[in-house]
C-alpha cells in the first residue's frame, strides 16, 4: 500500500509540471476567444505565445454518419480531394508551399467530422488562412482529380482492411452492432460505391459540407487576436454561405439479444476476440463513467484484465478496449488477442467475470484515483503542442457545441462516483446489447496437385 501511495504521488507531481495549461495544481484553463463571421464561419481563437509557431484547424460537420447508401466512402473521399488543388493553388502545390515555409499539415476522416490542419511559424498566418479559404471557396473537382483519388483511397482500403490481419473485423463490428446506416458503415467506403462515383455525386457533396456555415476555423499559438481576426474576415469572408444540409438521424432501436459472428482471416497468425456493448454518446456524465470503468479493467499493465488474462491466466497476449467518443449511439469495446493455442470461449468467460464482479462489488477508490491522474498526465503531454489543442477544440465544438469542452473534461471525471460506476455497468453492460466477434486465423491451403503425381 505504501509503494502504491508512492507511485501515485510520482504521477501527480508529474502531471502538475508538464505543462503550463495547469497551474500550481489548478484547473485546466485554455484561453477561448469566439466569434462568427456574416456567412456562418465559426471562430475559435486561443493565444499562446509560449513559442512562435501556430495551428490552424479546419474542422468540418461531415463525417461517414452523413452518407446515404450506395454513396459510402465520400467524406474520407474528400480527405484526398482537398489537396488536390484550387482555383489560385496549383494540383500538389498546398504540401510545397507548407513544407517551403516550415510548415507540417494533414487532414483526417472519422464518422462525426473531417478535419484539415497545419502549423506554421507565426510569421505564415497569411499563408494558412490563404490556403484553407481557397480550397474551401473554389476546389477543383475534376474528373482526372476524382479518377486518380478514387484509386489512391482504394489502394488505401486495400492496405488498411482487404488486406491487413483483423482489418475485415474491426469493419465487422460496426456492421454487426447497429442497426441504423449512419454508424453501421465504414468510413473508408466500399469499393463499389468509390467505382459509382461521378464528378456531380462528389461536387453536390462538396458544396452541401464544405461551406463555411459547416465548419469550425480554430486557431491556437503565437498571433495576436484582432489582428488575426481581420485576416480571417478577409481571406473567408466572401465565401457564399450554402444552405444547411440534412439533419442526420442517430436514432439506434435497442438492441433485443446476443449477435454473434465468427470470421476466418488470412493475414491473422492468432484469434482475436472482440466484444461490443451499445452505450451513450461521447459527452455525457454516463460515457465518463464508462470510460472509468473500462481503464480500470483495461488500461495499462496494471488493469484488472491484463493481470487475469495476460499475467495470471496466460489465455491472451493482449488486452485493449473502451468506449468510442461518439456524436450518436457509442460502443464499448473489449478486446483480447488470444494466446497460441488458448480457447476464445474461455477468454471471453473471464471477461464477463470481471464484468460481473464490477456489478457486485464496486471498484476500489484507489483504482479510479490512479485512472484520474493517468488521464490528466496524459491530456497534459498531449495538449503542450498548439496542434493538438486546436484540432480537439474544433472537434468538440463541432460534436457538442462547446468550444469549452476540452478544458471540462476533467470535471466531469472528477465528478464519477464509484456508485456511477457500478451502475452503468449494470445498466449498459448485459447479455441483451453486446455483440461478439471472434476471428480465427485461416488455415493454409494445401497446394494444388498436378496430374500424375
Amino acid at each position: 500500500m505504501r509503494r502504491l501511495k508512492f507511485i501515485l504521488a510520482v504521477l501527480f507531481i508529474a502531471t502538475v509540471v508538464t505543462s503550463g495549461l495547469w497551474a500550481q495544481g489548478a484547473k485546466f484553463q485554455i484561453p477561448i476567444q469566439e466569434h462568427r463571421l456574416g456567412n456562418g464561419l465559426r471562430i475559435i481563437l486561443s493565444e499562446d505565445h509560449s513559442a512562435p509557431t501556430y495551428s490552424i484547424a479546419l474542422t468540418y460537420d461531415v463525417g461517414s454518419r452523413n452518407e446515404r447508401k450506395g454513396r459510402t466512402g465520400f467524406a474520407h473521399l474528400f480527405e484526398h480531394m482537398m489537396f488536390q488543388g484550387s482555383e489560385n493553388v496549383g494540383k500538389g502545390e498546398h504540401f510545397i508551399l507548407v513544407f517551403n515555409n516550415g510548415g507540417s499539415m494533414n487532414g483526417t476522416t472519422n464518422q462525426d467530422r473531417t478535419n484539415y490542419f497545419e502549423t506554421f511559424p507565426s510569421n505564415q498566418l497569411d499563408l494558412g488562412l490563404f490556403l484553407e479559404a481557397d480550397r474551401m471557396r473554389s476546389l477543383a473537382i475534376t474528373q482526372e482529380n476524382l479518377d486518380n483519388q478514387r484509386k489512391a483511397v482504394q489502394e488505401e482500403r486495400r492496405l488498411s482492411i482487404d488486406n491487413r490481419p483483423y482489418g475485415k473485423t474491426f469493419e465487422a463490428i460496426s456492421d454487426t452492432a447497429y442497426d441504423n446506416f449512419a454508424y453501421k458503415h465504414s468510413t473508408i467506403g466500399s469499393m463499389a460505391d468509390l467505382d459509382a462515383a461521378t464528378v456531380e455525386d462528389v461536387a453536390g457533396f462538396f458544396k452541401m459540407y464544405y461551406a463555411p456555415n459547416n465548419a469550425v476555423l480554430t486557431l491556437v499559438g503565437d498571433f495576436d487576436s484582432q489582428e488575426a481576426l481581420r485576416k480571417i474576415e478577409k481571406y473567408f469572408g466572401d465565401i457564399p454561405q450554402q444552405p444547411d444540409p440534412p439533419p442526420v438521424d442517430m436514432t439506434e432501436p435497442e438492441q433485443q439479444g446476443e449477435r454473434r459472428l465468427q470470421l476466418e482471416d488470412k493475414f491473422a497468425r492468432l484469434p482475436l476476440l472482440v466484444v461490443v456493448y451499445k452505450v451513450p454518446p461521447g459527452g455525457t456524465q454516463d460515457f465518463f463513467a464508462l470510460d472509468l470503468m473500462g481503464d480500470v479493467l483495461m488500461r495499462g499493465r496494471s488493469s484488472r484484465l491484463y493481470q487475469k488474462l495476460v499475467r495470471e491466466k496466460q489465455v491472451a497476449v493482449q488486452v485493449f478496449g473502451g468506449p468510442q467518443e461518439s456524436r450518436g449511439t457509442s460502443l464499448m469495446m473489449f478486446g483480447a488477442v488470444i494466446a497460441p493455442g488458448k480457447d476464445p470461449a474461455e477468454v471471453e468467460k473471464l471477461i464477463y467475470e470481471e464484468i460481473d464482479r464490477i456489478k457486485t462489488e464496486p471498484v476500489e477508490a484507489w483504482e479510479v484515483d490512479k485512472i484520474r491522474l493517468m488521464n490528466r498526465r496524459a491530456w497534459a503531454q498531449r495538449l503542450q503542442g498548439t496542434l493538438s489543442r486546436a484540432s480537439l477544440i474544433g472537434q468538440y465544438t463541432v460534436y457538442f457545441n462547446d468550444p469549452e469542452y476540452l478544458a471540462k473534461r476533467e470535471g466531469y471525471y472528477q465528478r464519477v462516483s464509484l456508485e456511477d460506476i457500478q451502475r452503468v455497468t449494470r445498466t449498459f453492460l448485459k447479455q441483451s446489447n453486446r455483440s461478439v466477434i471472434t476471428t480465427i486465423p485461416k488455415p493454409p491451403q494445401a497446394p494444388a496437385q498436378k496430374d500424375g503425381r
